[in-house]
Order: structure tokens, then C-alpha cells, then sequence
């Protein structure tokens, strides 16, 4: 049966210790505008196009009891169960920007061999976040 469902892809909600913190950190390290932080600290929006980024707790009771508990890692050599990609034309600047604002970071920007630059850090809460040229589009090849 067919259906006239067509989602849109509206939001990406990182869950982390502290909302504030983790939003002011996300626009200031990855140069981000703030969208809205609610007074609760409970809930705070990034612009990022045309899906939102989101911060709200780790663990809230309308979602723990609901859903269940987010599971966190328990060691450096483990980490969340997402990561966060970001496209710039400048990979160096933006890792550069990222670590000089409080990004741990993980692996300098490199070029691959699909035709991307990429690097990798760590924000507050240990999420890895890849920052990545755009990929060129494939050719079509006869």
C-alpha cells in the first residue's frame, strides 16, 4: 500500500551533561548560531540549515521513564553511540577554530582517499564530531 507520508528530517538531538554549555560551546567552537535556549536549561536549538541541531539532558524523567535511560560510555577508549559531521570549505580552520575553543582533539585534518579533507574531535561530552570537506559528486563514467 502506498503512502503519502514524506518526512522531513527536522532535528539531530545530542543529549549532554549540561544544555547551556554544550550550545554555547557548539557556537562558538563550530561557529553555529544560537537558535533558542530555553530558561530551564532544558532544551536549548542551533541553526544548522535545514535540520536543527538539539541539546537537552541526558537524563530527564519524561524521556528515562518513556524510553529508557541514554547509555553513556564508561571509558576514554569507548564514546556515544552518534557522531557529528559538519562540512566546511575550510577543514584546517575549522579544526583549528574547534580546538581553540574547548574541542579535545582526536585525529588533525587529513585528506582521504575518496576525495574528502577530513579531522575529528571530541566536544564537552565526548561526542566524536567530524569535520569534513564536501565530496565531489561522482562522475559518470562510459
Amino acid at each position: 500500500m502506498a503512502s503519502n507520508l514524506s518526512p522531513e528530517f527536522a532535528y539531530t538531538v545530542l543529549c549532554v551533561k549540561e544544555v547551556a554549555k554544550s550550545v554555547a560551546f557548539y557556537a562558538k567552537a563550530f561557529g553555529y548560531h544560537v537558535r533558542r535556549l530555553d530558561e530551564s536549561n532544558r532544551w536549548g536549538e542551533l541553526d544548522s540549515g535545514q535540520t536543527t541541531i538539539a541539546f537537552t539532558p541526558i537524563h530527564q524523567r519524561e524521556t528515562d521513564e518513556r524510553s529508557g535511560a541514554v547509555q553513556t560510555p564508561h571509558s576514554d577508549g569507548e564514546r556515544p553511540p552518534i557522531e557529528v559531521c559538519f562540512a566546511y570549505t575550510d577543514v584546517d580552520a575549522a579544526y583549528k577554530r574547534a580546538v581553540e575553543n574547548g574541542a579535545t582533539p582526536v585525529s588533525k585534518p587529513e585528506d582521504k582517499e575518496w576525495g574528502q579533507r577530513i579531522g575529528y574531535v571530541r566536544d564537552l561530552d565526548g561526542i566524536v564530531v567530524r569535520m569534513g570537506s564536501h565530496v565531489a559528486k561522482p562522475t559518470k563514467q562510459d
